[in-house]
């Protein structure tokens, strides 16, 4: 493919890339202080619209998950000719078996939430009433905005030019293609389930191979700044709020730079879905330095996809509806499962055992209640916290916020949403990711407690 020299560049050309992207910077990773909290424009977006639907949302909720399901099975199974012609609802709604079992589940689970049914066990404030309240109005309310926006990040050749300049960097670090930067400041400035999105389309549009997409979403999908404040104030800590964000950034680039080269994940294949690969042309060619050559793979990508308000319209929409329908059941299903295992049933207790003779080992103080929050994080990244909290030792609470970030895959949000996008992750490869995530962790932040801020 020939491509222009930069000075033969045409200002409308540039602009298509520069003026789109810059949207896409400033909505998706600027981060900006409101209502004394740190957070970004769609997470602000997002709350706005919460605030004025608090009262309906969990109904809208309902009402969107079920249409989802009955327009899921009737299409799945009854398999009408006409609406399985038709791109959209063959995407939206023609799905395997157990993705239209998911979504009963996640409905069925739903409804009895939003009905207060007399079955605690999946009602309850602590298991499918923290879901329904707390975290799907929050998903709601981002996948909206989210999925309207994304193709700022996406369709105008942001992605090709960050991949460009930074591939020298992150390739060797992560074994991942430059363009996974964005993914990655996305999900920590803004949101883990933003980067999750943001992956997914990515693989499936054919940039991302099978192992790329597994590292990036099971790396890079961490909790926003805001969401780390709540953790470390959760456990009367947040006076140490910048030692605490500081080590979670420095456990996360070791995490990343390790796990990508054990299995599970060094295992993976690299292979593209439905084999389609896009060609990223990352070796800079002659009469090119890699700034110019990163500035012309954007701008050739945005000439390609001109600025068009109702294609816009009509990606963003059809991003939202698959988030909406097949996420939030998703989310909703395997959430509350786990959560039910947590709060009724000793395992993650009996789990978690076995870290005991490592805690005591590293002199973790208080070591028998700090391991019941290891493996609790699992299903909710909240738990470990509100176990903690009840810890007298500073040092170890502060491991514990940390661990509860670090460990990143949990089952209420960022496992849920890996499992229901189109990233070929499967729940056993999850198990061992975060068990190696706090492996990994523990040591580094226990050393870091007790000769950095605690000594």
């Amino acid at each position: 493919m020939n491509y222009k020299n930069n000075n033969k560049l045409k200002i409308k050309s540039v602009l298509n890339f520069i003026i789109p992207s810059l949207i896409g910077i400033v909505l998706f990773m600027l981060p900006i202080k409101y209502q004394g909290e740190i957070t970004i424009p769609v997470a602000i977006l997002a709350q706005l619209l919460l605030s004025l639907i608090q009262d309906r949302v969990s109904l809208i909720i309902l009402l969107v998950s079920s249409l989802g399901f009955f327009m899921t099975f009737f299409i799945s199974l009854i398999k009408p000719k006409k609406l399985i012609r038709n791109k959209f609802f063959y995407s939206l709604f023609y799905k395997s078996t157990f993705q239209v079992i998911i979504r009963f589940i996640g409905t069925l689970f739903i409804f009895l939430t939003y009905i207060k049914a007399d079955i605690s066990i999946i009602t309850s404030g602590a298991t499918g009433g923290l879901l329904l309240d707390d975290l799907l109005p929050t998903l709601f309310t981002i996948f909206l905005f989210a999925g309207i926006f994304l193709p700022l990040l996406l369709d105008f050749g942001l992605l090709e030019f960050f991949g460009i300049l930074l591939n020298k960097i992150v390739r060797p670090l992560f074994t991942l293609p430059g363009r996974s930067s964005i993914d990655s400041i996305a999900s920590w400035l803004g949101d883990g389930s933003i980067g999750v999105i943001l992956t997914s389309k990515q693989y499936e549009e054919g940039y991302y191979s099978e192992r790329e997409a597994c590292v990036i979403g099971t790396n890079f999908s961490a909790v926003s700044i805001t969401f780390s404040l709540v953790i470390i104030s959760s456990v009367g800590l947040s006076n140490l709020f910048v030692p605490f964000y500081l080590t979670v950034t420095f456990i996360g680039i070791v995490t990343a730079m390790i796990l990508p080269r054990i299995p599970p994940l060094s295992r993976k294949p690299d292979n593209y879905y439905k084999n389609n690969e896009q060609d990223l042309d990352d070796v800079v060619p002659k009469g090119f330095n890699t700034f110019s050559w990163a500035l012309n793979r954007a701008v050739n990508k945005a000439e390609n996809n001109p600025l068009n308000i109702k294609q816009f319209l009509k990606s963003g929409i059809k991003n939202v509806l698959d988030m909406w329908l097949g996420v939030i059941p998703m989310v909703m299903a395997i959430g509350t499962a786990a959560l039910i295992l947590a709060e009724y049933t000793a395992i993650f207790r009996y789990l978690g055992m076995p870290f005991i003779p490592l805690l005591n080992f590293l002199k973790v103080p208080e070591a028998a209640l700090a391991s019941e929050t290891l493996v609790v994080g699992f299903a909710d990244m909240f738990l470990p916290t509100v176990i903690g909290a009840t810890i007298k030792s500073d040092m170890t609470r502060f491991i514990i916020a940390v661990i509860s970030v670090t460990q990143l895959i949990y089952m209420s949000e960022v496992g849920g949403l890996l499992l229901s996008s189109k990233i070929p992750i499967k729940f056993k490869d999850l198990v061992i990711i975060f068990l190696q995530r706090t492996l990994i962790s523990l040591p580094l932040v226990a050393l870091i407690a007790r000769f950095i801020i605690f000594a």
